[in-house]
């Protein structure tokens, strides 16, 4: 960031939304139209720039966040262009933690679908606010206000509408500022357009639109309120403001819509990003745990504070190597610099700092509070990571990411490729914290686990790519889950006699189930001395040990509380060992009394297709033992929501493209583990 721009004229947005919603197009205009690329990129050509992987190109479609700086009506604007796709929601994850605004990209025809809903959960649970750009006017079943009711329906969010279309689907040519009182037509083709005021025949319509824009704002602020019940004209500046309060506050949601494809609508967006959206001053200061003293940290957003920053991302670089994507939240900090790894209690050095630009690198001497960049020569700072100054040290929360659901076996063709195997599969894994790797001891493979079909494939093709990596891979397995459905108590004992020093460890354990998604929680219930309080950790972490393999099919445990109750030492054979050992048999016993069973994981899915094929679409979802949530649509597009096992939807997109001659699309995300039928689990115990 330039020393001479003040922090207020910062904006760290991010495009998020549902895949093929527009997210990169609209980036790509935008970049066009601030003068940061001097020609259009377009997805469907592959000449996209912030899709600029070639397995992106190749499909058409976003797979790793990428950051860009722009400038506009002299503010900058660091952008960070989002993945769509469920497989790679962890790159949203990530972004929505360290951006301070967002624009949601809805599709006009489609309105809010399952990833949009997704991506709206991330931004609630980071506290990011928003503003929604209503993309694909000119298509052909565009619909404003169909979109802004499903906001209110699926979201349950409180939009505001800032700006009427100007026409619809082929008819589109413009859009109404409600602020501004003004017109704005592209008649001629984007990005250049003619301003002018409200035609005649729009005026009633547009006046309704507005006033119940200003009633809603002023509904935000006691005193607009007051002076607006007493019939003052409320001037346009006052309203701008308290608007901006309101969408920092997440009161309101401003609404705008447009035509990315052909540059329609993309200048009032980047205005609105200036006029609603918060500066990293306008945000409340970013708070974190003092590592030596446990005490809630502040660090304010300003350049003179202490140094924090959050290490949001790890790439390879073929070029430069390993960077480390950072958010500076407090201070400034140079080039060459030592920094403290709060997370791991370690100093590193700093080395270049860059700006980004997709994969393109502009190198700075600093940089300071309020910006996003990154960083070469930190070997030793991951994802989620704190770097701050050694004498006041912080660490800020990190992400968090959802656990793989699907898995599949890989191995190298030759010995060569085992050994660059090891080391790529190590570089990739620090990029991805949503992609798993783990030996299996008893089957000798190496599996990789992820968020989906498309993720794991993209991962192999990396491999092959960028690595050079020759490796065959099995079948995608599914990540099932263990737990119990009834409480249980169990002994375990480890007592060893040698002659001499033996070992000795015995406890008991209560175990009950737990609600789902509730993890695996022990509680130490033991009071007095019948187990010393050194043995105590080495319990759980036998507990936690075992859990990882249950007893039906050797999947992880789950959803189950775990309680130490009882048991008994010995002053000279008692050992941590001896207690981890008679934990793990405890735990396994207990597991056995309490009636386990298999839990798969559950995808929520949208398909939309032609109307005269609903028939065969349903019959097909019936026989995966999908549950029928929504049918929705007219006469000619159906929507069906459904809820269907992960295991049933391998190669769905293949199936639904043939029953409805190519013209049907889905998309899923998961939803959470539900127990297998109990008709089905041998069949999934045999697979």
């Amino acid at each position: 960031m330039s020393k001479s721009l003040p922090i207020s004229r910062v904006r760290n947005i991010g495009f998020i939304a549902h895949i093929d919603a527009g997210k990169t197009t609209v980036t790509e205009r935008a970049l066009y139209v601030t003068g940061r690329t001097y020609k259009i990129g377009q997805v469907d050509l592959g000449t996209a720039v912030m899709d600029w992987m070639p397995q992106e190109r190749e499909r058409g479609i976003t797979i790793t966040a990428a950051a860009t700086t722009a400038q506009w009506r002299d503010h900058q604007i660091n952008v960070i262009d989002t993945p769509g796709h469920v497989d790679f929601t962890a790159e949203v994850e990530r972004s929505l933690r360290v951006l301070d605004g967002g624009v949601v990209v809805l599709d006009s025809v489609a309105g809010v679908q399952p990833q949009s809903e997704t991506v709206w959960r991330q931004a609630d649970k980071y506290h990011v606010p928003r503003i929604c750009f209503v993309n694909k006017m000119d298509r052909v079943g565009a619909d404003f206000e169909r979109t802004i009711h499903s906001m209110r329906h699926r979201l349950n969010a409180n939009p505001l509408a800032v700006q009427m279309p100007i026409g619809q689907e082929s008819e589109f040519e413009g859009v109404f500022d409600l602020m501004g009182e003004r017109a704005y037509y592209y008649r001629n083709g984007g990005p250049s357009f003619e301003e002018g005021p409200i035609p005649s025949e729009h005026v009633e319509d547009f006046r309704r639109y507005r006033d119940a824009m200003i009633e809603r704002i002023v509904e935000t602020e006691e005193s607009l309120m007051i002076r607006y019940l007493e019939g003052e004209d409320i001037p346009v500046d006052d309203l701008k403001n308290a608007l901006r309060k309101a969408t920092i506050a997440q009161q309101l949601i401003p609404v705008l819509c447009g035509s990315a494809l052909r540059t329609y609508g993309i200048q009032p967006l980047l205005d609105a990003v200036l006029d609603y959206l918060p500066s990293p001053a306008d945000v409340p200061p970013v708070e974190g745990e003092n590592p030596d003293t446990d005490e809630l940290e502040v660090r304010p957003a300003h350049p003179n504070a202490p140094f924090s920053a959050l290490a949001m991302k790890v790439t390879t670089d073929p070029y430069v190597g390993r960077l480390v994507y950072l958010r500076i939240y407090s201070g400034t900090v140079n080039s060459g610099a030592m920094v403290y790894n709060a997370t791991k209690g370690r100093r590193e050095r700093l080395g270049r700092i860059l700006q980004m630009h997709a994969n393109h690198r502009q190198e700075v001497e600093e940089i300071s509070a309020g910006n996003i960049a990154a960083a070469i020569g930190l070997k030793n700072t991951f994802t989620g990571d704190t770097i701050c100054d050694q004498d006041n040290p912080v660490i800020l929360e990190p992400p968090t990411f959802p656990a793989p659901v699907i898995s599949l076996a890989i191995e190298p063709i030759t010995q060569a490729d085992r050994d660059k195997l090891i080391e790529s599969i190590g570089k990739l894994v620090e990029e991805d914290p949503t992609f798993i790797v783990r030996h299996d001891e008893e089957t000798g493979q190496t599996i990789i686990s992820g968020m989906g079909e498309l993720h794991l494939e993209v991962f192999v093709d990396r491999l092959r790519r960028e690595f050079g990596v020759g490796a065959n891979v099995g079948q995608p397995k599914v990540s099932y889950r263990e737990t119990i459905t009834t409480p249980a108590r169990a002994q375990g004992r480890f007592v060893r006699q040698t002659g001499g020093h033996g070992q000795y460890g015995d406890v008991v354990l209560d175990i009950e189930p737990l609600d789902r998604g509730e993890g695996l929680v022990f509680e130490n219930r033991i009071t007095g001395g019948v187990i010393p309080q050194q043995f105590i950790r080495p319990v759980e972490q036998g507990v936690k040990q075992a859990a990882e393999n249950g007893s039906v099919a050797g999947y992880q445990v789950v959803d189950m509380k775990v309680s130490l109750v009882d048991g008994s030492f010995h002053t000279v054979d008692s050992s941590e060992i001896a207690f981890r050992a008679a934990g793990s048999m405890a735990f396994r016993e207990a597991f056995r009394k309490g009636k386990p069973i298999l839990l798969e994981p559950i995808m929520e899915m949208e398909v939309v297709t032609p109307a005269e094929f609903l028939g065969s679409v349903l019959g097909d979802l019936n026989s995966r033992r999908a549950q029928i949530q929504t049918i929705e649509g007219g006469d000619t597009i159906q929507q069906i929501r459904v809820l269907v096992p992960l295991a049933e939807s391998f190669q769905y997109a293949g199936i639904l493209r043939s029953i409805t001659q190519g013209r049907a699309s889905h998309s899923m995300e998961f939803k959470y583990y539900q127990p297998v039928p109990s008709g089905h689990t041998q069949e999934i115990l045999n697979r």
